[in-house]
């Protein structure tokens, strides 16, 4: 009698390292799985499933770290589905930090891709070209900007878009372009107080906010002027890293990192200043990031304690308050990281309700996310569109004129949701109706 030789079974291959780090378990191990932060997500409003929940999400991360799933199939699917919104952060009655194993997921998955073979020569260069080659490098994205307003003031633009000749990728990145500036702020040297000098602060003015929304950046140098800073930007600064930290790319968030840190270290300012909330979000988290890097983790605390989003800064330091009539009717659009990982929500208000003239009206939902998030409207456009319908929803009903933001990819989305839905509203930074009332303060 014969009997077969049994096929060995193929051991699956340990999890990442990243997942099985005692802090993370730490992590995981503090939800109670109470459900309290389902009705804050936006990807669960919009499937009604448990695994596009945050409490269903821990679940699976929890499972790749005990090796029982792969870190492919289902797994990466419903990580990549998440906005990284942290709503579920605030709604958490145990206070777990959802956005850190968020984050941890999205590297072990790229870990797993890049060691497979699974990433291809196509994403390869783009990723390049894009995360390395554009982005931390100011001069390029504004000859890129430049380019791109040729196309838009050709009528170009126009054209393409009525006869639909964009592939659907490229497609999704040209509605979201705003009307793109004509000139740019001089960073060469500082820009001095008005009046009463009362500080020198470093302004990051960022990649995309500088390149695709110059005006924003301009005013809020305007703003801080006129509050009697000097405003220093420190020439070796770079793109912040979020847009690398939200699609796994661990290791080259820290090599920004490490150049931003660098840059503002040399000199002991007021304060470091940031006009964006999703990018001020992974600043203050340059502690954690670094925090294994023996020279710049003590470097990393020193820049998170001077660092502060430009709302938070002015509503304690606003020496010069706006006078001039603002007779508008506005809606604030909350950046989600500005709101839930930041927590800063008192102080943008604060701000608007000091401009005479303007009439806030609030959101039904302003905790709920417009679906920017990141690049995630560019990687995830369906599920980005049904979350940006409810928002643009809700904005509607407040019959506002005007539209205020506090980050760059909310900005460019609800420039993006106002046409799409036809709604006759402007969309600006907090900052820009600051700085308006600064200037009509000083027409005759």
């Amino acid at each position: 009698m014969s009997h077969a030789t049994p096929i060995p079974l193929q051991a699956a291959p340990p999890p990442p390292a990243v997942l099985t780090d005692d802090h993370l378990r730490g992590l995981m191990a503090q939800c109670i799985h109470c459900g309290l932060c389902l009705p804050a997500c936006p990807t669960y409003s919009v499937f009604g499933t448990e695994m596009d929940s945050p409490r269903g999400r821990i679940a699976l991360i929890n499972a790749a770290a005990d090796g029982r799933i792969d870190l492919d199939g289902p797994f990466q699917e419903h990580i990549e589905l998440c906005l990284g919104c942290r709503a579920c952060e605030t709604a958490c009655p145990s206070g777990v930090q959802y956005g850190m194993l968020y984050e941890a997921a999205r590297t072990a998955i790229e870990e797993q891709r890049a060691h497979t073979g699974q990433v291809g020569r196509l994403e390869k260069a783009v990723r390049w070209l894009g995360l390395r080659q554009m982005m931390p490098h100011l001069g390029r994205l504004r000859l890129l900007a430049r380019t791109l307003r040729l196309y838009q003031a050709t009528g170009a633009q126009g054209v393409v878009r009525r006869l639909n000749l964009l592939p659907k990728g490229l497609r999704g990145m040209d509605a979201l372009m705003p009307p793109l500036p004509a000139t740019y702020p001089d960073y060469s040297r500082p820009a001095p107080a008005v009046g009463e000098k009362r500080g020198d602060v470093a302004f990051l003015y960022g990649c995309v906010q500088d390149a695709f929304l110059a005006g924003v950046n301009a005013a809020s140098v305007r703003v801080l002027q006129r509050n009697g800073y000097e405003v220093h930007f420190p020439g070796a600064q770079t793109c912040c890293g979020a847009a690398q930290l939200h699609i796994g790319e661990h290791a080259l968030s820290q090599e920004l990192a490490r150049q931003n840190i660098d840059a503002c270290l040399g000199r002991d300012y007021a304060a470091i200043i940031s006009n964006a909330g999703g990018c001020g979000a992974t600043l203050k988290q340059y502690d954690h990031l670094l925090a294994e890097d023996p020279y710049y983790g003590p470097r990393a605390k020193q820049f998170v304690a001077k660092l502060q989003d430009i709302n938070q800064f002015l509503a304690d330091h606003l020496h010069t308050p706006p006078t001039g009539r603002v007779d508008k009717r506005v809606t604030y659009v909350e950046s989600c990281h500005l709101r839930h990982a930041q927590k800063v929500t008192k102080q943008p208000r604060a701000l608007l309700r000091a401009i005479p003239g303007v009439e806030l009206v609030e959101l039904k939902q302003p905790d709920m996310c417009c679906g920017s998030a990141g690049v995630y409207n560019i990687m995830q456009p369906d599920t980005a569109d049904q979350v940006l319908d409810a928002k643009l929803a809700d904005v509607a009903q407040t019959r506002a004129t005007t539209v205020v933001t506090t980050n760059t990819g909310c900005h460019m989305q609800m420039i993006y949701g106002a046409r799409k839905a036809k709604l006759q509203a402007e969309v600006v930074h907090l900052v820009e109706l600051l700085d308006e009332s600064y200037r009509k303060a000083e027409q005759p």
